[in-house]
């Protein structure tokens, strides 16, 4: 692999197949009542109703979809336009665009949150990152949090994050080891970072 290549691009075209097989995953994870939505109910408890929400990377939709059907505003990203066909298809109602998060200029700005889950992070180019949170901060409105999720050993390490965080600009409100509000430490194999 190519030290600075995404990471999503790169699976795609070592496996044809792996598109269709992601999909299918979530749709059969769904189909048995598996919870999808973690991510989604603590955006939704963080703001307010009829939020304005920026789904960053949103891949095939789960976490956009739970947030439009709470009565929310829902922009999704996502750089494979494959994924964004399945989320139109799948969870018709929030914009769902393609676009590369480094090149992140929606014509509307002042989300109450950006949600980066999934790993997504992790999967950008390393050389994309800092841009990226630049761009999720220069997307939120007055009061607004950027909530990235990813796990350990995915070639981004949290300390990593955490300093190109501040290099973006954003502070560090809260860190947590998983969706649903457990502590952070340094144990943790998952950071979920809710940035000002």
């Amino acid at each position: 692999m190519a030290e600075d290549e995404n990471a999503w691009l790169r699976r795609k075209a070592e496996e044809p197949g792996h598109v269709g097989w992601y999909v299918q995953r979530f749709r059969d994870l769904a189909a048995g009542g598996a919870d999808l939505a973690g991510e989604a109910r603590l955006i939704d408890a963080m703001v307010p109703r009829g939020a304005r929400i920026l789904d960053a990377g949103s891949g095939t939709g789960r976490v956009g979809a739970f947030l439009h059907a709470a009565g929310h505003e829902v922009v999704g990203v996502d750089l494979d336009p494959e994924l964004v066909a399945v989320a139109e298809q799948d969870h018709p109602g929030p914009t769902w665009l393609v676009g590369d998060l480094a090149e992140l200029e929606l014509p509307v700005a002042g989300f109450h949150a950006v949600v980066c889950a999934g790993n997504v992070i992790a999967f950008v180019a390393p050389s994309t990152r800092v841009e990226i949170l630049r761009r999720f901060k220069a997307h939120l409105g007055e009061g607004g949090r950027v909530v990235v999720g990813f796990g350990a050993g995915r070639g981004y390490a949290f300390d990593d994050f955490r300093a190109d965080a501040a290099a973006a600009g954003l502070r560090e409100d809260l860190l947590l080891s998983t969706w649903d509000l457990r502590p952070f430490t340094a144990a943790s194999q998952f950071l979920v970072a809710v940035l000002g």
